[in-house]
């Protein structure tokens, strides 16, 4: 049965800073509607003077979907709630398109919320989704060493987009039934998808199967998706602590570990912290294989080599252990565009400089003329790292190429952690952090989450 006590609002939204408000993500359908209801209470109860705007996505994939966000709206206008309906426009994948629809969403709630000066959207994900994610991983990855320290932590309390925005899911520990209880306690009405039920799309054929299963099975996923959180924290606490330890950045684009970081006694946290520098150093946005990167730490710790992994050059010699970006595919020179991140490294951001820009990787050659001090780093790795740097063409082709560093003055690059610049889970915030201090990425926004932001 629900918690229908006046606190239950307040013990789901009480660890959460609203200070700057919320943009509450609400389809129509029982999850988002309760969702929105309930945060209505608790702003109202606890005289909160925070901003609370409902946002409605429409994805325009199917017939009803604006009456739907037309109910929404009617709905929030009785209850004295601001609402905006978005369209997702332009044309549709004819694959993969949950996963498109999913970053859609997020992309409008994200420019909703900028538009508003709002940091936090809030969403209605339940313990019943979160059981469907566990399960889903689990289909799709059988590499069970690394999921059982990743992907079957399911979805975090809260989620950093692209650096900024903090989408946090209050309702993780609440069953769907419970949610739908409290609406028809509440006399009010929710929508029910279509696509929810049907069985072409993945996750609506795991909830099928869910159905059939006893309470029980759902209570094992979620017990397992909590010890898979907890392993996950601590994996990348472990990790954070190898990087503060045995990383440093001699130069722009130029990684060094100190061969100590192979003979530390967490093999775990090792691998784990060379696969999130490797995706870093290569701008991709996935680790590199579990498997390959095990094999990489195996080979490393039998002496000096040279390898490529997910774009990643791995050079390990006299001087140490080195990582930067492999010189294939970088790329082509094209015109520069403000706020954008090139070869998943660098965010870009233009200057006033009037005329279109193009942004080119700086090369060897030009490489070769920048002055580079003498150290304990090797010249020809510092070079071989600034040649895979951003540069406008217009610097590449003036002979007084600044001598000491490749760019422009036309725009400003910044380091980007790679695998967590889209989407950071706060199981990941200590690596992240970490990794963002090495490189000297834009510091993490703080987490709205009280307890949990601490790591």
């Amino acid at each position: 049965m629900l918690d229908t006590e006046p606190d239950l609002s307040t013990r789901l939204f009480s660890p959460i800073d609203f200070t700057r408000g919320a943009i509450a993500a609400v389809s129509g359908g029982s999850d988002s509607t309760a969702l929105l209801l309930l945060l209505k209470q608790y702003l109202d109860r606890t005289a909160s003077p925070a901003k609370l705007l409902a946002v409605t996505i429409d994805h325009g994939l199917r017939q009803g979907s604006a009456a739907e966000a037309q109910a929404v709206a009617k709905l929030c206008a009785e209850r004295g709630i601001a609402h905006r309906t978005l369209t997702w426009s332009g044309r549709k994948p004819s694959t993969g398109l949950p996963a498109a629809a999913r970053e859609a969403r997020y992309h409008l709630l994200a420019e909703a919320a900028r538009a508003e000066g709002i940091g936090l959207i809030v969403t209605g994900h339940t313990a019943d989704d979160q059981a469907e994610t566990v399960l889903m991983r689990h289909a799709r990855d059988r590499e069970l060493a690394d999921m059982a320290g990743r992907g079957l932590a399911g979805m975090a309390p809260a989620t950093l987009y692209d650096w900024r925005e903090w989408i946090v899911r209050p309702l993780l520990g609440m069953r769907r039934s419970a949610l739908r209880d409290f609406l028809r306690h509440e006399h009010v009405g929710w929508a029910d998808d279509p696509t929810n039920i049907d069985e072409a799309f993945e996750r609506p054929r795991v909830r099928a199967a869910l159905a059939g299963e006893s309470v029980g099975y759902m209570e094992n996923a979620l017990l397992l998706a909590g010890q898979a959180a907890v392993e996950r924290r601590q994996l990348g606490v472990s990790a954070a602590g190898l990087i503060h330890r045995f990383a440093s950045q001699p130069s722009t684009g130029l990684i060094w570990l100190d061969p100590a970081l192979l003979t530390a006694e967490d093999d775990r946290a090792a691998v784990y912290a060379l696969r999130i520098l490797m995706a870093t150093a290569g701008g991709v946005a996935f680790l590199p294989d579990q498997a390959r990167s095990e094999a990489l730490l195996g080979r490393l710790k039998t002496g000096f080599l040279c390898a490529t992994l997910s774009r990643t050059v791995v050079d390990f010699r006299r001087a140490g252990l080195f990582l930067r970006r492999e010189a294939r595919g970088l790329p082509p020179a094209a015109i520069a565009v403000d706020n954008t991140v090139w070869d998943g490294r660098r965010h870009i951001t233009l200057n006033d400089r009037p005329g279109a820009l193009l942004i080119a990787p700086l090369g060897a050659t030009a490489a070769r003329r920048l002055a580079i001090d003498e150290g304990e780093t090797p010249a020809s790795l510092m070079r071989a790292a600034m040649a895979a740097e951003p540069t406008s063409r217009q610097a590449l082709e003036n002979p007084g190429l600044p001598p000491r560093q490749p760019g422009s003055p036309a725009f400003a690059a910044r380091p980007v952690v790679s695998p967590f610049s889209r989407f950071l889970p706060s199981f990941d915030l200590a690596p992240a952090r970490a990794v963002a201090e090495l490189i000297g990425a834009s510091p993490l926004p703080a987490s709205p989450l009280g307890g949990h932001g601490a790591d």
